[in-house]
């Protein structure tokens, strides 16, 4: 299919291009900006006019589901949710059942998304075997595979031995080691930061040193190292700090933030709102405003989603019972798009964190519009307003703190390789 994008202003922070320009695709990649290609005959054309033209978006942590939990989601509804939400990219955890530590489960579930067709999925390997945190997976054939990294996700590993083993595994294999900062016997039981809010609900803290140990333990051992190593999900002010400070020693480490950590903090579960248990816990203002901070300066490369979607029954427990994570994956780009309206990003900075950023982390040459560049696209209204609910989710997952929310900036269509995935009806 060639298709024509119109009258769209496009931003491209990879190659530095903010501008009104046409965009031509033939079959699954970017055949030219600007100028019309020399016989080219659109099949499809979209007028883009008074919209945003940007690379598919690039999210590195969602939860699918499948295999082993589909009474929750599947791939095809979540990538089907992904596609509406302008996301073209999906790095999904191991923490499947079966684990991915085999390259079968790898290669099933990359399959399975190709399948549906909606949206490109990267899975992480398990670092340990069975995530037990004991044994080593077999990281060459896991990225063999197609597994972009390893990671033990939230599991505890047995002791530190056995992560600079891993470190030193992955090194080998150019594989890049994801990181959850969380010291698990200082988080073991935990609901909720271990702050004020806590104190006065009755609930079992996490405190912030859960994070920053684990943070410092884990720089301790790159810098003796070097593994490329990637912090996920940072919930506090002082581990970006931390994480700033390693990147200014020339360490090989980036880090990512989700979307809700820069909105959302520990009062919003005042009234014991089960749908804002989450992991790492909500944080305080001031952890906010150091996030939004280390964001804007850099240090954090980029912002993901954290989906995790669940079934509503997984929520009506008392709060510490209840299952912790929230389906963020269409609310992705519009709480980002907050941040622009906030001040602390440029739009063009904040579509670099959504997209190239991220992508270099996988070390995927995606999240760009250059020629000749496989044709992910997203167009999004940033006029658009919309009220989050159940009805206008895609996701078999409607266990969002944001139901009712106002937002700003919706998408009206995804590209994924060239074949139209998503339009706004």
């Amino acid at each position: 299919m060639r298709i024509l994008i119109s009258g769209g202003r496009v931003i491209d922070p990879a190659n530095g291009i903010d501008e009104t320009l046409d965009l031509y695709i033939a079959g699954r990649y970017i055949a030219a900006l600007g100028a019309r290609p020399d016989g080219f005959d659109a099949d499809l054309t979209i007028d883009a006019r008074g919209r945003i033209v940007c690379p598919g978006l690039v999210d590195l942590r969602a939860r699918l589901r499948e295999p082993g939990q589909e009474h929750k989601a599947t791939i095809e509804s979540e990538t089907t949710a992904a596609a509406a939400g302008g996301i073209t990219t999906i790095c999904c955890p191991p923490d499947t059942d079966p684990v991915i530590d085999s390259p079968a489960v790898a290669t099933m579930i990359r399959s399975r998304a190709r399948a549906v067709g909606k949206a490109r999925v990267l899975p992480l390997g398990a670092m340990t075997q069975g995530l037990r945190g004991e044994q080593l997976s077999e990281m060459s054939a896991l990225k063999e595979a197609g597994c972009v990294g390893v990671s033990n996700v939230l599991r505890p590993l047995a002791n530190t031995l056995v992560m600079r083993r891993a470190m030193e595994y992955a090194a080998t294999f150019d594989l890049t080691v994801f990181v959850n900062p969380e010291d698990y016997h200082l988080s073991c039981g935990g609901a909720a930061h271990d702050g004020a809010v806590a104190a006065r609900l009755g609930l079992p803290g996490i405190p912030q040193a859960a994070e920053t140990v684990a943070v410092a333990t884990t720089l301790a051992l790159v810098e003796e190292l070097g593994a490329r190593t990637h912090f996920a999900q940072l919930s506090t002010a002082r581990g970006a700090q931390m994480l700033a400070r390693a990147q200014h020693d020339g360490l090989p480490v980036t880090g990512d933030v989700s979307a809700h950590q820069l909105h959302l903090i520990e009062t919003d579960l005042l009234d014991f709102d089960n749908l804002c248990h989450m992991r790492p816990p909500l944080r305080t203002q001031r952890d906010r405003a150091g996030l939004r901070d280390w964001l804007a300066r850099g240090a954090i490369d980029a912002i993901c989603s954290d989906h995790q979607p669940h079934e509503e029954d997984a929520k009506l427990a008392p709060f510490g019972e209840t299952a912790y994570g929230i389906s963020a994956l269409e609310t992705l780009l519009p709480l980002s798009l907050r941040l622009v309206d906030d001040g602390v990003l440029e739009l063009s900075e904040l579509i670099a964190r959504l997209t190239c950023q991220p992508a270099a982390i996988l070390g995927r040459r995606s999240g760009t519009l250059g020629v000749d560049a496989v044709a992910d696209v997203c167009i999004f209204d940033p006029e658009h307003y919309w009220t989050v609910s159940p009805d206008s989710l895609v996701s078999r997952g409607h266990n969002t703190p944001f139901i009712e929310w106002e937002m700003k900036g919706r998408v009206t269509h995804t590209i994924l390789a060239g074949d139209p995935t998503f339009e706004l009806s």
